[in-house]
């Protein structure tokens, strides 16, 4: 299969994942089965099939040149399949589950974070890097603008380079009550830290402001859902909850694409087909009621 990589990604792919783990190689000595420990790493990191294929593409396309400028003898990336995984299926939450959750998570440290992933859907990354310069509570909007990731293994906040992911998106009403309560703690830790505190700006932070480990917040996360007592999920989940649960109420996709920050609509038509089957459905019903004969 061939794969396309827009210019404004690729640079983003050897910066967050080839140059961190393969940068230190010589091209002469960069062999197949590193790049194939390579991907299969990415995968078990949790990367998305997807992003896994974009990196072998970008970095088969970068040996292309060298092989061409004389600096190695072959694309040894040619020589290595993206791994083939099935695309995990979409769980959300139920919306009775989103609300047994929240609920669960009040006085959380993180009930904030966990209640703006579920309401706007932001990816992990970008709500870890949302900066309070970004957030405007009495309008109740967010500008989503970064991306905190790891780079040259040191966290590190990423501007988004696309249009549609750089996004402003509207906050509703228990989000905005979350994050102000949330301000309230961080001022209050900020308080008992004193001189320890790091002011980095970040909306969710540690206790002495510095930046949150994604790992360890993805163990949090699950940690809070066994405590609520519901199934075990990927932080990218909220994500989905958030989409479906704005389809199921009628929200037309292209705003739900909007929100999440989806390249193009049929990106979204397509991870939430299922729950675009159930709309037709009860689009189905609906006219039926309206043209029964009597």
């Amino acid at each position: 299969m061939t794969i396309k990589v827009c210019p404004l990604t690729y640079q983003g792919h050897v910066r967050l994942h080839i140059k961190p783990t393969l940068g230190h190689i010589r091209l002469a000595k960069l062999m197949p089965p590193l790049v194939r420990a390579f991907l299969n790493d990415m995968l078990r990191e949790g990367f998305s099939p997807r992003t896994v294929q974009y990196s072998h593409a970008v970095l088969r396309r970068a040996l292309g040149q060298a092989v061409k400028d004389g600096l190695v003898a072959r694309n040894v990336a040619k020589l290595v399949d993206p791994p083939k995984v099935e695309r995990p299926e979409v769980e959300p939450l139920t919306p009775k589950q989103a609300r047994v959750f929240l609920k669960a998570m009040e006085g959380d440290r993180l009930e904030a974070l966990y209640s703006v992933a579920i309401a706007v859907g932001l990816r992990r990354g970008e709500a870890l890097g949302l900066r309070w310069e970004d957030v405007d509570l009495e309008k109740g909007n967010i500008r989503v603008r970064a991306s905190l990731q790891r780079v040259d293994k040191k966290l590190r906040l990423v501007e988004l380079k696309t249009k549609r992911s750089r996004r402003s998106v509207a906050l509703p009403s228990v989000a905005v009550a979350a994050l102000r309560r949330h301000r309230i703690q961080q001022m209050e830790e900020r308080l008992l830290a004193g001189s320890r505190w790091q002011d980095t700006g970040m909306v969710f932070t540690s206790t002495i402001g510095t930046l949150l480990e994604p790992r360890g917040v993805l163990r949090k996360f699950q940690s809070a859902l066994e405590r609520a007592g519901l199934p075990r999920k990927r932080f990218h989940d909220l994500r989905h909850t958030c989409a479906s649960l704005l389809l199921v109420q009628g929200v037309h996709p292209r705003v739900v694409m909007q929100i999440l920050g989806h390249s193009q609509i049929a990106v979204t038509m397509d991870t939430y087909s299922h729950v675009v089957d159930e709309l037709r459905r009860d689009a189905a019903n609906q006219m039926d009621s309206l043209l029964a004969v009597e």
